[in-house]
């Protein structure tokens, strides 16, 4: 990795103590009315800046970062960058989403945690969830009627929830759908920075919202369910085989004991995390797959010379067309969109002074689609994939899932979920495309399309 401080880099880019180059902004509003406009245009307006470039928003003075050296320089310091809490946006609102989980920690408590959690996603773990990812895909498709129009991002959606919910509650959605589904989908507020009008963003905090409203109910409900799952688990922890009862049976094996309330907040913090980007992988896959034809029956046929039936996790190794194509598609649409980090002291990057508390955008999707580090980059082509580590590649061209100490801790999870779905679909169903082959893409809480994906399922 190359080092941001050398003197190649500041001649070719700064004097070091310069702040990064950038637009100019309005007052007040600084950078907003662009980004609000196209927001995923508004970065790619900046790369013209350069790898690294200064953007000013209200109360927010940020930089993007479009080199993968300096992206590492991001993800691998994480004791200068730490993530960025929101805390300017958390003014806006009357509620925070999950402070104690996974996302919101830092320091000593966000290391105690990510000890403490990290072994219940280790690839050993994850192999008693395949089951339950089988069954939900085999319901989803049982319960389609051949020819039906179906809206694919929405049926992801519901299947990626209730394989998750599974996963941390042992139990199908029931009657607790409701409560489990308005706490995934509510929390919207902090993460959707372009939902945000200009008005919104510079409204006091006491100024009551219904979303602030809406909120307040879905997580009171929410943590009333979650009350009653930790008692139901507490008085009989033979029954269940879920992430809370791991969460629940390390209590006794660890000195640091997690509270009500932060199992409370890393519950949601999964649910948010997990839930909704694996949908939206599902959807831009097939989406792809029905672009792409040929990508789409090399799937097919690779499920049917490698499985017997639906795959189980000794076969995950032998499906590699599938791998390839997710991550393909991973890069071309990779679900967070963005990575935020903050810089916690002064520092230097790509010979530019980054003062204490600016902010660092990490946009994936800018950099997945670099023409320096990938040939032909808006093109869908799995087989590149093979070579996703060459030499004259840089380690953060690619990097779906981040990086470093807060690289995400559910990566194993969705690979295994995306890897089951996708072939037992393949086998199945055909798909025939029936809304627009490339639909505009919105930067919201995850990267999804701008209208619904409809395809016709036809059944084999």
């Amino acid at each position: 990795m190359a080092d941001s401080n050398t003197d190649a880099d500041t001649e070719a880019n700064g004097s070091a103590g310069d702040l990064p180059p950038g637009p100019d902004g309005l007052p007040i509003l600084g950078n907003t009315h662009r980004h609000l406009k196209q927001p995923m245009g508004f970065f790619i307006e900046l790369a013209d800046y350069g790898d690294a470039v200064h953007c000013e928003f209200p109360r927010i003075d940020a930089v993007s970062v479009f080199h993968p050296d300096y992206i590492g320089d991001v993800l691998l310091g994480h004791r200068i960058y730490e993530r960025w809490h929101f805390d300017e946006l958390k003014e806006l609102f009357d509620y925070e989403i999950a402070p104690r989980g996974l996302t919101f920690t830092r320091g000593d408590e966000w290391k105690q945690q990510r000890h403490f959690l990290q072994p219940m996603f280790g690839l050993d773990r994850l192999k008693g969830f395949s089951s339950a990812m089988v069954t939900a895909t085999e319901q989803m498709i049982t319960a389609w009627e051949d020819g039906e129009e179906l809206v694919f991002n929405e049926d992801f959606s519901r299947l990626t929830l209730s394989i998750l919910t599974n996963s941390l509650f042992d139990f199908d959605l029931g009657g607790r759908r409701q409560v489990i589904t308005d706490a995934a989908d509510e929390p919207q507020a902090m993460a959707d920075m372009s939902g945000l009008s200009a008005v919104e963003m510079l409204l006091p905090s006491w100024v009551p919202t219904q979303r602030n409203r809406q909120y307040s109910r879905a997580m009171d409900a929410f943590d009333a369910t979650v009350d009653t799952l930790i008692e139901e688990r507490r008085a009989d922890p033979d029954q269940y085989d879920d992430v809370l009862t791991m969460m629940l049976e390390n209590e006794g094996d660890h000195e640091y004991t997690m509270s009500d309330e932060e199992i409370h907040d890393h519950l949601i913090t999964f649910l948010i995390a997990g839930h909704e980007t694996t949908a939206m992988a599902l959807t831009f896959t097939w989406l792809l797959l029905a672009r792409n034809l040929d990508a789409r029956k090399s799937v097919e046929t690779e499920a049917k010379t490698e499985l017997d039936g639906p795959p189980t996790p000794a076969d995950l190794s032998d499906l590699m067309i599938t791998e390839r194509v997710v991550k393909e598609a991973l890069r071309l649409y990779p679900p967070a969109g963005m990575l935020f980090r903050e810089a916690v002291e002064e520092t230097e990057l790509g010979g530019y002074r980054i003062p204490a508390g600016t902010k660092i955008l990490l946009p994936q999707f800018t950099v997945h689609t670099d023409d320096r580090w990938f040939d032909a980059p808006e093109e869908f082509r799995p087989a590149r994939v093979r070579s996703e580590r060459s030499d004259d590649r840089p380690d953060f061209a690619y990097f779906p899932f981040g990086g470093g100490p807060h690289q995400c801790i559910g990566m194993h999870f969705a690979m295994m979920e995306l890897k089951h779905i996708v072939p037992i679909l393949a086998r199945r169903v055909d798909f025939e495309l029936v809304s627009s082959p490339t639909p505009d893409v919105s930067m919201e809480l995850t990267l999804q399309p701008a209208e619904d994906v409809r395809m016709r399922v036809h059944k084999r």
